[in-house]
């Protein structure tokens, strides 16, 4: 009686781990990306992955006694009422759940000597993240959604730093030696079974988590809002981890080994999500200023700079560090807390010093853009004057980087290896 049962079950289970099991290719893992933070738009919230590091990165300098000297709250807010934090929460969570179904989540020990790498990246990319105003998502990416330049600028800083970067790592390989990296942990016996099915657990948790919040709506409007950002953030840590889908990549690998393809998705990623994003602003549901980091031009640029040459070290930037550290990738787990440390710590001084004060332009064009000392916010549809204009902008930027892309995949000019 329980055979049959059994048999049915397994099967099932097999069916339904396929489409897990199945690599996407990175345009695949870019399409489903833009589709998640569309879903974040229409409910007027943004994607970003900084802010929830940078909460932890306060929580660590609390209790290790530099939240006083760093002007950080003794109190900070409740965890489940940070946005980017519990976005960062369900993005691990699915990423996790999509590896264990694939049959791809193990304990991957790096050679020694990665484990200094990943904190001297984690420091470096915290630093240029505080700049930048954001990481490779809050910095580059999201700045693109919203049509400003700053976005551009930080690629511009990050594709200089991963070419510095690649160079020291070059040197820094010759000069020290790095060991031999251990071999896989859980790969084998009862916990290798096991995943899979504590895969299917965790998804499911993930989502309930989503339904109980969207449901909410009658009740509590705000965490409806947040449900729809978990929810996001589940189809994101899966699209990612299944297409392997990797900004930092897209800007090392040109450098590294003149491969193209991350690069490429990148760019079908900004071109589908522009005038997406243009449609949903234009109706007026979205200030795109409550969004764009005011860190035009400086802060971009020397941001992506740091954030270039930590990214190579680290061996990821913060969404892939998420992303390989729920895979079971223990050089990420190093990453994380020297970026989060770093980003509260530089954030907290450029504060005290000045660097991050507010002020506003109330005479310019037709928004109150805010300016600091690391720059001010700049929306490309106020500074050319329409929506059209501004989309024709960004694709004639696309379209270079692809040119660019293009040639050094045929000729590898700017490949360092």
């Amino acid at each position: 009686m329980l055979q049959p049962i059994s048999s049915a079950v397994a099967a099932l289970h097999q069916t339904l781990r396929e489409p897990f099991k199945e690599s996407w290719s990175p345009h695949m893992g870019a399409i489903f990306l833009v589709i998640a933070v569309c879903v974040l738009l229409i409910n007027g919230q943004f994607w970003g992955v900084f802010g929830g590091l940078k909460f932890l990165g306060d929580h660590i300098n609390n209790l290790i006694g530099l939240g006083a000297t760093l002007n950080i709250p003794e109190q900070l807010t409740n965890p489940w009422n940070h946005r980017t934090f519990i976005s960062d929460i369900a993005l691990i969570g699915a990423a996790m759940a999509a590896a264990m179904l694939a049959g791809n989540f193990r304990l991957t020990p790096p050679p020694p000597m990665e484990y200094l790498n990943a904190a001297f990246g984690g420091l470096l990319m915290g630093s240029g993240a505080a700049l930048a105003g954001g990481c490779t998502v809050g910095g580059f990416f999201s700045p693109l959604v919203f049509s400003s330049p700053a976005g551009w600028l930080m690629l511009i800083g990050l594709m200089a730093g991963a070419a510095l970067g690649v160079r020291m790592l070059l040197w820094w390989m010759d000069a020290l030696p790095w060991g031999r990296a251990p071999k896989p942990m859980l790969t084998e016996g009862m916990a290798a079974k096991a995943f899979p099915w504590l895969g299917w657990v965790i998804m499911a948790l993930l989502l309930y988590w989503a339904a109980q919040w969207i449901d909410n709506s009658q009740q509590d409007g705000d965490l409806t809002k947040k449900g729809y950002i978990v929810l996001a953030a589940i189809g994101i840590g899966l699209a990612l981890q299944r297409s392997r889908l990797c900004f930092s990549k897209a800007v090392r690998e040109p450098f590294m080994t003149g491969d193209g393809t991350h690069a490429k998705a990148v760019m079908l990623a900004v071109l589908l999500v522009t005038p997406l994003a243009a449609l949903v602003m234009s109706r007026g549901n979205m200030d795109a200023y409550a969004f764009i980091p005011p860190r035009f031009w400086i802060g971009s640029l020397s941001g992506g700079l740091l954030f270039g040459v930590g990214m190579v070290f680290a061996g990821g930037c913060a969404t892939s560090t998420l992303w390989r550290m729920a895979e079971g990738n223990l050089k990420m787990f190093v990453t994380l807390p020297f970026f989060a440390w770093s980003g509260s710590t530089s954030l907290a001084l450029f504060s005290m010093w000045g660097w991050t004060e507010l002020d506003s332009d109330l005479d310019y064009l037709d928004g109150v853009p805010t300016i600091s000392e690391l720059g001010f916010q700049v929306f490309m549809p106020d500074i050319l004057g329409s929506w059209g204009w501004a989309i024709l902008f960004a694709t004639s930027i696309v379209t270079v980087w692809y040119l660019l892309i293009r040639y050094n995949e045929q000729t590898d000019r700017f490949t360092v290896f």
